[in-house]
């Protein structure tokens, strides 16, 4: 059987990604958590034509970060992509970042870094996208620095919990229609099953803060699966480098 091209499996990969989570925002509805929003916002609206990009930063060789940039120029432009979210350990100073918007005009758009250290500052960025009709959608970045070594055991640390009461005081404040957190460090744990990769566990301490405060979508680095569908939740992780010809995902709303 001859080999697929590179840049089929790329466009297969991208493609469940996006249907992934368009499912994972209901298809345009709201989701509701534990505990109903205060605001009691809800929309019956069945999809926006809203778009962003979504992908893993970090050290690249030129040339191939050269490519990256030049693909997600070429995807900016023709869906109209409203931001970029980065998934990255460095922060303000990614490479990918700081050359996407000085070599390519079309990725001055936001970019929206996350970073992964072991600093104090927990919270990476906070904001509040306006979509058409009238919604929201509320994006929360987070240093998952402080998790590193601790998501497979779940045990307290003092950095931890600084992380989770800030999350908290965070998602206290949304009154989007929609809202995605975003780390560098996946969250869910696989295990070998009859030759696959199975999500089997979630780190509970976070996993329980999304579904009191109705959280739709956890984005962060490839781990050990795409996707997984955990209660109301959808973990998503960036496809890696050989997988997903350089880590990069196109999201619609």
């Amino acid at each position: 059987m001859a080999k697929r091209p590179s840049w089929v499996c790329t466009l297969i990969t991208q493609l469940s990604l996006c249907l992934a989570l368009y499912v994972a925002l209901n298809l345009g509805q709201p989701q509701k958590s534990i505990y109903q929003r205060t605001n009691g916002i809800s929309s019956n609206r069945k999809g926006l034509d809203f778009y962003f990009i979504s992908v893993t930063g970090g050290f690249r060789p030129l040339e191939q970060q050269t490519l990256l940039l030049k693909q997600m120029e070429d995807v900016a432009k023709a869906y109209d992509a409203r931001f970029v979210i980065n998934s990255s350990e460095l922060g303000e100073d990614d490479p990918l970042k700081q050359n996407a918007t000085w070599l390519f005009p079309s990725l001055k758009v936001p970019w929206y870094t996350t970073k992964a250290s072991k600093e104090k500052e927990v919270g990476c960025f906070q904001e509040q996208i306006r979509l058409p009709h009238g919604e929201a959608l509320d994006i929360i970045g987070v240093n998952t620095g402080s998790l590193q070594g601790k998501i497979p055991t779940a045990l307290p640390s003092a950095s931890g919990d600084l992380l989770l009461n800030w999350l908290k005081s965070a998602l206290e404040a949304t009154n989007g229609h929609w809202c995605i957190v975003v780390g560098f460090h996946p969250l869910v744990i696989c295990e070998e099953h009859e030759e696959q990769l199975e999500a089997k566990k979630i780190y509970e301490p976070l996993h329980h803060i999304f579904m009191k405060f109705g959280v739709n979508t956890y984005l962060s680095k490839h781990g050990c699966i795409k996707y997984s569908r955990q209660d109301s939740i959808t973990y998503m992780e960036n496809p890696g480098l050989i997988e997903s010809g350089n880590g990069r995902s196109v999201f619609r709303i």
